[in-house]
């Protein structure tokens, strides 16, 4: 029989206890007062609460344990928003150490002794791997677009084509990233067709930037038209307003159908902006490059100081970007673009060596890209089959291994997952079972 609310103990009698003795009394009462709640709860229920300075005890535990925790990625999925996307290659992990661990010249300039730009750090980078006159750093691509079109268009109207106004992830949408930077949007042609002459048409003394919109997750198929970029280029240049380039995901070296940061300068965009964090395999960040004078307009923009990216951000995305200047190392180093290329044999070989440790089935499965690149690609993959009730287990384990539920069976895909990972997954099976 559950005890009644008068036998619950005081606060100061919980508090009293020996085993408490050691805990700073700030944080011990934090914790005996959630314990209390909740056990006022079990008893309502008819449950009995146990052990109040256990239930204290554990309650400390868990607000000391971290929030944000690494995750073994069994979903199949590469680039995985909810996950954290691009993982880091070892050299952007050893330029977060060397940075963030001492004070750096993140605006300091060395050989002049006086004050420099953050932004100086990548701009030979980024013009080395592009081609691009200048470059700009902020915090992600929505911001980058953002303050593209609030440096170039406040006030005044931006084109953009009907079948680009696209929402992703968590109600993101172009129309209000327009709206927010100031600028006035302008759809031309339709849904699944848009020409060259849509865009002569709609141009008038207003208009500020033509914007063209990466269709991120999605693609339409079927009767579909879209001007090439270099058309574009010849109507922006005509009308001598700037051709924007939002490519989202940012490959800098061809990956499928995704057009890459220098394809789009040399067909005529003015200025193109994308993500660190995707096919780029770096932290999140939005890159802008392009035209020197108008990076300079970004540059002294106001909005530019809130959307800077940060020095530990700088310092992983240099470490990225140093590799891929070499394309092969690039693939051999940047963990999504190793994943991306590597043989389904030894995808399968991985698997295996996991159904053998924890007495799974194999069984083929088609693994995604994610985080909104190439959205129609489908990557031949294996996984693991276990029992369905190992889904929640796993997730509440350290580290907490994430899979997909399929058919009555927990699929432990193993794409994403490091060779090292596989012995860590096998182990997080055997206590999910035990527990």
């Amino acid at each position: 029989m559950a005890p009644s609310l008068r036998a619950l103990p005081s606060v100061d009698r919980v508090l009293a206890d020996e085993r408490l003795a050691d805990v700073p009394r700030p944080l011990a009462l934090a914790a005996a007062r959630v314990s209390l709640d909740r056990a006022r709860e079990e008893i309502r229920s008819g449950r009995d609460p146990g052990d109040l300075v256990v239930a204290t005890l554990a309650e400390l535990e868990a607000a000391a344990r971290p929030s944000l925790r690494r995750v073994l990625n069994a979903t199949g999925v590469l680039i995985h928003t909810n996950l954290g996307r691009a993982p880091l290659a070892r050299a952007a992990l050893d330029r977060v150490v060397e940075v963030g661990g001492s004070y750096s010249n993140l605006e300091y300039d060395l050989d002049a002794g006086s004050r420099g730009s953050r932004q100086d750090h990548l701009t030979g980078l980024l013009r080395r791997i592009t081609g691009a006159e200048a470059a700009l750093v902020v915090n992600n691509n929505a911001a980058a677009v953002m303050l593209a079109l609030a440096a170039l268009a406040e006030g005044r109207e931006v084109l953009v084509s009907r079948g680009e106004l696209i929402e992703i992830g968590d109600g993101f949408r172009i129309p209000d990233v327009l709206a927010r930077s100031g600028a006035r949007l302008v759809e031309v042609g339709t849904t699944n067709r848009t020409r060259v002459a849509d865009y002569e048409r709609a141009l008038d003394p207003e208009t500020a930037v033509i914007l063209r919109v990466h269709q991120s997750n999605f693609r339409v198929v079927g009767f579909t038209e879209q001007p090439e970029l270099s058309a574009l280029a010849e109507v922006a240049g005509r009308a001598s307003v700037p051709l924007v380039d939002d490519l989202g995901s940012g490959a800098l070296s061809a990956v499928g159908d995704e057009s890459t940061a220098a394809a789009s300068l040399a067909a005529g965009a003015d200025l193109v902006c994308f993500s660190g964090d995707k096919l780029l395999g770096g932290p999140q960040a939005g890159i802008v490059v392009g035209r020197a004078d108008l990076i300079e307009r970004l540059r002294r923009h106001p909005l530019q100081r809130a959307l800077r990216a940060d020095k530990l951000t700088l310092a992983a995305l240099e470490g990225t970007l140093a590799l891929a200047l070499d394309p092969e190392r690039a693939r051999n180093e940047i963990p999504v673009l190793r994943m991306l290329a590597e043989p389904v044999a030894m995808v399968r070989e991985r698997a295996e060596r996991l159904a053998s440790l924890i007495g799974g089935e194999v069984e083929d499965t088609v693994a995604r890209v994610g985080g909104g690149a190439l959205p129609l690609a489908e990557l031949p993959s294996f996984a693991c089959s276990v029992e369905e009730a190992l889904f929640e287990p796993l997730r509440a384990g350290d580290p907490p291994v994430v899979g997909i539920v399929r058919d009555g069976r927990l699929l432990l895909d193993v794409r994403a997952l490091a060779d090292g990972e596989i012995d860590e997954v096998a182990a997080a099976v055997a206590a999910a079972r035990a527990g």
